[in-house]
């Protein structure tokens, strides 16, 4: 992207006056009052990191952001609130006469105007108007940082691409960046040669006048790299996923507590398997990126800021093939997919979605598996289970692989529950074959997953609509998908043994209901988390259920029934204002 004309810079300590006047809080106020706080100003310049305050300590004065931008910090160390340029901090200790309340560190290099307690009480405490706009900006920024207001965390708007090496490609991964950005809002890019010996002010000006800053790095622990990590809100990491890991030295020397640090892996053509577990060893706990080629920047780009559409798929049994109709009708309405999860026959159709397979793959390889055999045909004595799991084990290995879930193309999970510790367990990382295993291990149908010494069974008896979980990695909009009501699980017999052989033969070739053991189990163990359903239902962006009550559970012919019935449902809420919709939740 062409660079932008420069601005003159501006020294704020040249007229203090008009800065002053300029600020939220004095702005309107009598002269006499801006005279009066300006012959008492002291000048601050604080590099990004650096601590302002600590929490618990004398609230002795108040600052006043001229450019940078600082974070409050709670008592975890979690950020809890930024202040921008033109916004106060400090008042509130003054006011209420209390310790700090939070430790405020600059998140980048900042520049600020101090004014003692002993001023900020004689000059605006003494005046009504002063008193009213001070109570305004502080019941604002309450309501700004208040936890209800959003679960999703402000979008960063500064970013610093830092290459492991030198022999990473910057300019065309930069370039890349800003490219996909620039359909999103303004964005400008900035390189050493660019910045020069620019003050932090001119940093200010060209963040200010743009919706994303992109800040190009160096390899090894520069000055100007150094530089371009104070600057940043989210830090991507750029690494050649065929090399080996190595530690990333420009990390060691800050304090990232208020930065998010993400993964980037350069591959060449398909996805060196093994490499995001290996790199992620040198950044514990940090999101990893694919990429593949310039078609998969915009959707590391939509996931960084927050505006990645994520589909959470139930389970159902062979109603799950709907989800191939639903996401079929996704892709063809342009509604991209950026990260999936799922639980029981949900989470394998969301592997499938997240090894980017194309809808015809997805239609061949679950029809191969599901239809044209049955995965649940090879019984054995029921000491733990109706059937031995082998033939699931066999297909999900002969059609996913030894891939581990972290080397997917798009960011997944599944669920499954965990019956040692009682709690529902979130995979994102380890063989995906084995935690799809595990998602599907319906009590009494199929085998339980033992690993790490505990039990684990079907994800459906706990959370069959795991929304809640990729709410909460707040990357953008959730679509949630739900298959598995069974309102039509009844019967019209009235007993109370179980029939003798002749007698249920006879009824089972007639026209009376009785559910077999496989729709007895497969219910038992789904039942629990109806209730938990409903509220997961309400936490989607936009809820999807396909009409399916006429379709059983285990009916695994009607695969293209299911696919059909999924598909126009889709279209129809899409076409009917829901992708309107859908839209302005990510903007």
């Amino acid at each position: 992207m062409e660079p932008q004309d420069e601005r003159t810079q501006v020294d704020p300590t040249a007229n203090p006056w008009a800065m002053l006047a300029s600020l939220p809080l004095f702005s309107g106020l009598p002269k006499t009052v801006i005279d009066a706080a300006v012959a008492e100003l002291e000048w601050l310049s604080l590099p990004g990191g650096s601590l302002l305050f600590e929490a618990g300590t004398p609230a002795d004065s108040v600052y006043f952001v001229v450019s940078g931008c600082l974070g409050a910090f709670g008592a975890g160390g979690e950020l809890v609130g930024r202040i921008a340029a033109g916004e106060t901090v400090g008042e509130m200790g003054l006011i209420v006469a209390r310790p700090r309340a939070a430790t405020v560190r600059a998140l980048r290099d900042s520049e600020l105007a101090r004014l003692a307690s002993g001023t900020f009480e004689r000059v605006l405490l003494s005046h009504p108007e002063a008193i009213l706009r001070l109570a305004r900006l502080s019941v604002e920024r309450l309501l700004e940082n208040a936890p209800a207001r959003s679960s999703t965390p402000a979008a960063p708007r500064t970013i610093t691409v830092i290459p492991h090496d030198p022999g990473i490609d910057v300019a065309a991964l930069t370039s890349g960046l800003v490219q996909a950005l620039s359909r999103l809002g303004r964005v400008d890019l900035v390189g050493s040669a660019r910045a020069g010996r620019h003050s932090s002010q001119w940093f200010h000006e060209v963040e200010s006048r743009n919706d994303f800053v992109v800040y190009a790095a160096e390899s090894g622990d520069t000055a100007w790299t150094q530089l371009c990590v104070r600057q940043a809100d989210v830090l991507l990491l750029a690494a050649c996923a065929a090399d080996e890991a190595g530690p990333w030295q420009v990390l060691d020397r800050h304090d990232h507590a208020a930065q998010r640090a993400e993964l980037l892996l350069i591959h060449e053509g398909s996805i060196v398997n093994g490499a995001a577990a290996r790199w992620r060893q040198t950044l514990p706990g940090a999101p990893c990126h694919h990429l593949r080629g310039p078609a998969d920047m915009p959707r590391i780009v939509r996931l960084m800021t927050h505006r990645a559409v994520g589909l959470v798929l139930s389970g159902g049994g062979a109603r799950g093939f709907a989800h191939l109709g639903v996401v079929r009708a996704l892709r063809e309405h342009g509604v991209p997919i950026d990260l999936v999860g799922g639980s029981s026959m949900g989470g394998i159709l969301a592997a499938g979605v997240a090894a980017d397979w194309t809808n015809d793959e997805l239609f061949k390889r679950f029809r191969r598996s599901f239809v044209e055999t049955n995965p649940l045909s090879d019984f054995t004595w029921p000491l733990v289970s109706l059937v031995s799991g082998r033939k699931v084990g066999q297909l999900l290995r002969r059609e996913l692989g030894d891939i581990d879930i972290q080397d997917l193309p798009l960011p997944f999970f599944c669920v499954s529950s965990n019956l040692t510790s009682g709690r529902i367990a979130v995979h994102q990382e380890g063989p995906l074959w084995r935690w799809l295993r595990a998602s599907v291990a319906i009590p009494g149908v199929l085998p339980p997953v033992f690993h790490g010494g505990e039990v684990f069974v079907d994800g459906g008896t706990m959370n069959n609509l795991p929304v809640d979980v990729m709410r909460a990695k707040g990357r953008g909009p959730v679509i949630g998908v739900d298959v598995g009501t069974d309102p039509t699980f009844t019967s019209d017999i009235d007993a109370t043994e179980a029939p003798s052989f002749w007698n249920l033969f006879r009824r089972q070739h007639g026209r009376r209901k009785r559910p077999n053991i496989l729709q007895i189990l497969w219910r038992s163990g789904m039942v629990n988390s109806t209730t938990a359903t409903q509220d997961r239902r309400g936490q989607s962006d936009l809820l999807l259920m396909p009409p399916l009550e006429s379709l059983d559970l285990l009916d695994w012919k009607s695969f293209e029934r299911a696919i059909d019935i999924g598909y126009r449902h889709t279209c129809e809420r899409l076409e009917g204002g829901a992708l309107d919709s859908l839209k302005s939740s990510r903007s």
